[in-house]
């Protein structure tokens, strides 16, 4: 059992594991991590990684639960204490493999896994029991924390950019940090010099990997999930006719910001509309998986050369998420951006990781009764201090 603590907490060192389930429903991803000082003092160290894959099926009955035709306040309701314990395991996992115990941990955070996201109802919904993670493994636990700022008049998302501005603001170079996820989404983090005192701007950009994985699932009869390091991307033909048309489709790609999206806009009925709209046209599957992967690329380039770069002096575009691993999304961002565009690793963070740790230090905030909300990226009309706290 986790030894009473003092709430605010005031140690300057601590162990903490952050626990993510993202868009694309892949698993979830545990980072335990020593983080020292809070605010904008704050260092992080990672210690471990460990991503707890889902099953097919497992996978599949989430995804099912996105869409309201196919869900139902049963199937929610069991699918929370079944993911709080998928959770519990992937914390137990990487603190075995990290050589820790649970004794030495000071909390667990967990963003969870989103069910249903409706900004312009200010609602949400994240499903991952914290009871149960609190109860499995011993520890404080953290979570839930976009509602907080939908209650503030916010989208509750993004989120991750509040840490993004703590740990990655240069002092002399603007940057972009792009997620590629089920969702795309960037963070702006302008120079420390910068004399215009520009803020920190963060948004989803549209899709990430979600319609590609579709394509994949779709064209495979389900026996591939995804396009392993973008070869069959790599193998078709870019279709631009189709593409210039897709973009223009899409109500979200020019929609000013802030502004989130989910799957509730990127749907499995879209991804199947788009797949059999290339078979009438005669394109084969590689040509399909080209172009709408190239979705996502024209989406990101067109953000940035449109919203972003008549603005702000973007000196440097970094990329973290499962997007990074697809080779054909990072060397066609790298062409159309026409400047370098890396991985986290270039400046020493784990791509994989980021979001996981994003959500430790966002606890660690939060346990320390600091606001760790970003309204520049939310829209929220003040900053709060989002989460919900369980006891063991």
């Amino acid at each position: 059992m986790q030894n009473k603590i003092e709430i605010p907490l005031k140690k300057d060192r601590v162990l903490a594991i952050g626990l993510m389930s993202g868009t694309s429903v892949d698993g979830v991803d545990a980072a335990l991590v020593e983080i020292t000082g809070f605010g904008e003092k704050t260092k992080v160290n990672l210690l471990h990684f460990e991503t707890v894959h889902y099953d097919r099926e497992l996978k599949q009955r989430i995804l099912q639960l996105c869409k309201p035709e196919t869900s139902s306040v049963d199937t929610i309701c069991e699918m929370n204490v079944l993911l709080g314990e998928k959770m519990a395991k992937a914390a137990q996992k990487v603190i075995d493999h990290a050589g820790k115990t649970m004794a030495q941990i000071d909390f667990v955070s967990s963003h969870g896994q989103t069910i249903y996201h409706m900004p312009e109802s200010f609602a949400t919904l994240q499903i991952g029991e914290l009871a149960v993670i609190a109860h499995r493994t011993g520890c404080l636990t953290v979570g839930d924390f976009r509602p907080n700022d939908l209650a503030a008049g916010g989208q509750g998302a993004p989120l991750v950019p509040f840490v993004d501005e703590l740990l990655f603001t240069d002092e002399n170079k603007g940057r972009v940090l792009i997620n590629i996820g089920g969702i795309s989404n960037l963070t702006v983090l302008p120079a420390r010099s910068n004399d215009s005192h520009q803020p920190t701007q963060a948004f989803d950009i549209g899709p990430g990997n979600v319609l590609i994985d579709e394509m994949i699932r779709i064209g495979t009869n389900g026996a591939n999930d995804y396009d392993d390091g973008g070869k069959m991307a790599s193998s078709g033909t870019l279709r631009e006719d189709w593409l210039t048309e897709m973009i223009a489709r899409d109500p979200f790609i020019p929609r000013p910001y802030p502004k989130s999206t989910g799957r509730e806009l990127y749907t499995h009925e879209r991804a199947k509309a788009l797949y059999e709209e290339g078979e009438n046209r005669g394109f084969s599957f590689e040509d399909i998986v080209t172009t709408v992967t190239y979705y996502t690329v024209r989406a990101i380039s067109k953000t940035i050369k449109e919203q972003l770069d008549p603005e702000y002096n973007i000196d440097e575009i970094f990329v973290g998420g499962g997007g990074v691993h697809n080779e054909f999304i990072m060397k066609n961002l790298h062409d159309e951006l026409s400047r370098p565009v890396l991985s986290m690793e270039s400046i020493g963070f784990s791509s994989d990781a980021k979001e996981a740790i994003a959500f430790a230090i966002l606890g660690n905030e939060f346990l320390r009764q600091q606001p760790n909300s970003l309204p520049a990226a939310t829209g929220a009309n003040k900053r709060t201090i989002m989460g919900k706290l369980t006891f063991p």
